[in-house]
């Protein structure tokens, strides 16, 4: 099966050998690749909607892989046992959304593995989250599709200290493993925030010059950041 780049790296970060549970699976790409390479020895593919969850019965059904595959209805955590997988991907969601599946099933979370995750917003907030709930971040990875760049963070439980707040912006993995899309990525954060700084630099009040300052600060970090590498 041919994933998108997304979704391959996703896959790729999964230890061989694994027990996992696929959160959000949708179509089960992802469960039917690690069981076709191998990677994995049983994946349990849930998803909190019936209509995605079908379109993955649909894709496991396809690949006679109904016996390995187990698929589960439920919102996210929830429909997993502790001890019962030894791997957790959580995909395509928000950042403040993976935090909160995490904090709502600490008693799954705490059988866990490892954490694959996936966030499309909140990156930043994702991270200090994980580092302030005794979760260290081991590897990290971008993958490009089009002109959006996503940023895969793996993890696992155990103490972890951010030294500077630009690790929360771009993972301390990503700068010290030179991602081969990481410059690139810097450039469209650099721009992200010149453009913010463009819109608040027309206001005048407390909150903007406070957001002033955050991207000042922000732009000027990233810009090091670039140059060092």
């Amino acid at each position: 099966m041919n994933l998108s780049p997304r979704l391959r790296t996703i896959a790729d970060l999964v230890p061989t050998n694994s027990i996992v549970a696929d959160i959000g699976t949708d179509h089960g790409y992802i469960p039917v690749y690690l069981i076709k390479k191998g990677i994995a020895k049983k994946v349990i593919a849930c998803d909190i909607n019936e209509g995605p969850l079908e379109n993955a019965r649909t894709t496991i059904r396809d690949n006679n892989l109904q016996n390995i595959i187990e698929t589960r209805l439920g919102s996210g955590l929830k429909p997993i046992k502790p001890d019962e997988v030894n791997t957790v991907i959580i995909a395509g969601m928000g950042g403040l959304l993976i935090a909160d599946i995490l904090m709502t099933s600490i008693e799954v979370v705490d059988t866990v593995k490892n954490f694959i995750l996936q966030p499309m917003t909140a990156q930043e907030e994702l991270r200090k989250w994980l580092e302030e709930h005794n979760f260290k971040i081991t590897n990290e990875k971008l993958a490009k599709e089009g002109d959006k760049i996503y940023e895969i963070i793996v993890a696992v439980k155990g103490k972890m200290v951010v030294k500077d707040t630009i690790y929360y912006e771009l993972g301390y993995n990503l700068i010290k493993n030179k991602d081969p899309y990481l410059i690139e990525y810097i450039n469209l954060k650099i721009e992200k925030y010149s453009q913010i700084l463009n819109e608040v630099l027309k206001l005048d009040s407390t909150k903007a010059n406070q957001k002033k300052l955050e991207c000042i600060e922000k732009i000027n970090k990233l810009k090091k950041v670039k140059k060092c590498l």
